[in-house]
């Protein structure tokens, strides 16, 4: 056992695992739920397998989990067909709390694997058929496992336990905020290489992959690094790595978001503008805006305020300043997943709470400006307590 927690990449400790595990059978006692099922495919916006087990899911690969009120976890995931291991109480050393393992080799891109899993699913949830099962994250569910289990589990009630979830998950323990701050300085060390080594001449994508390389030096199991460059006096808008094959001119604008996650599997995110050159005057104007929209906003992340209501405050400042309303995502909550409730937009019912980490992104484009800051914030008592990113904040001018 103490072989294969030393190769586990920064696990996080038995008592934090025993503490979510506690406070999400409070809640499900509450509630009257007997079991939780979830899936995921990825280590993006999978959050909730690697928040009940401490192993994300990754690279396509469906990994289902069930958690049962009164026993510990089974987990269905890649592995030999017909697989099945049996933990004591000693448990499973690299999945902990966690009962029983059954493989599945079974692929997204194979139509006619698609209910093997929830074959598997069936037999682990077979004791709460008659019983009332909470789905977590039904958007990352496949469909072949939600309706299999639903034809199959006739007298079972369904309902959606995402929520009861999002409210535990969102607020951070110490153990978990030490690891959020590892994250931010690792991004903080990742952005400043990246604009000590860029020159013209390299392409958008190699720049991007020193900031990729800087992370997994440092820990990190993957992220996205969005870059985008242009000339000054151009909306110079950051894409994925398809899109990166732009050859960096002398004098261009360049524009990146790391977004990758830190030791141990959680998220934080930095994105700053540089130029090869001097930056315009109009640039300048439009960035020191972004860093007020910014303060507008953090002013207004105080515990107990609806996300809904900062959203639309924001929004009536952009407007009075002639700035672009945001139509998207303006600030969010991270931790496993890269977006994580509390978002800051309409349709969001939670409110801002204490122990949170929030990412703040004030972005809009004009026809000769791409203008933007990004940076995360831990929510204290009576709002902002930490900038968890310590990276100026400027437009980096780089002769």
């Amino acid at each position: 056992m103490a072989e294969t927690q030393e190769r586990l990449n920064h696990p996080i400790s038995t008592a934090e695992l025993e503490r979510r595990w506690a406070a999400v059978r409070s809640a499900m006692a509450d509630l009257k739920i007997d079991a939780l099922l979830m899936q995921s495919n990825n280590d993006w916006m999978g959050g909730y397998v690697k928040y009940f087990t401490d192993v994300p899911a990754t690279n396509g690969y469906p990994a289902t989990v069930i958690f049962p009120k009164d026993d510990r976890m089974t987990v269905i995931a890649q592995g030999p067909m017909g697989v099945v291991r049996e933990y004591g109480p000693q448990g499973d050393p690299v999945r902990r709390g966690t009962a029983r393992f059954m493989g599945m080799p079974s692929y997204a891109s194979c139509a006619y694997t698609a209910e093997y899993d929830a074959q598997l699913a069936e037999k682990a949830l077979e004791k709460y058929s008659g019983g009332t099962i909470g789905l977590l994250g039904r958007a990352a569910m496949s469909f072949a496992l939600g309706d299999y289990l639903q034809r199959t589990f006739t007298r079972a009630k369904f309902t959606d336990a995402s929520d009861m979830v999002d409210r535990i998950k969102a607020v951070k323990s110490a153990e978990e905020l030490d690891r959020i701050r590892s994250t931010a300085a690792l991004q903080d060390k990742a952005m400043e290489e990246t604009f000590a080594q860029i020159r013209p001449g390299m392409r958008e994508l190699e720049v991007a992959a020193i900031a990729e390389r800087v992370g997994h030096t440092w820990g990190s199991e993957q992220g996205l690094f969005l870059a985008g460059s242009g000339p000054v006096g151009t909306a110079a808008i950051f894409a994925n790595r398809y899109q990166q094959n732009r050859v960096l001119r002398k004098g261009d604008q360049f524009t990146l978001l790391i977004e990758n996650n830190g030791p141990g599997g959680f998220y934080t995110e930095l994105g700053r503008t540089c130029v090869l050159g001097k930056a315009s005057q109009e640039m300048k104007d439009e960035f020191a805006f972004v860093l007020e929209a910014q303060k507008f906003t953090l002013d207004m992340m105080k515990p107990g305020t609806k996300c809904s209501d900062i959203f639309a405050e924001y929004n009536a400042f952009m407007k009075r300043n002639k700035r672009p309303e945001e139509k998207r995502l303006h600030a969010h909550g991270q931790g496993y997943d890269m977006v994580e409730r509390p978002l800051v937009r309409n349709d969001e019912p939670m409110t801002i709470q204490k122990d949170m980490s929030m990412v703040c992104h004030p972005t809009y484009v004009t026809e000769r400006t791409y203008s933007w800051c990004c940076d995360n914030f831990l929510i204290g008592d009576s709002g902002v307590a930490e900038k968890l990113h310590k990276f100026p904040q400027k437009i980096f001018e780089i002769e």
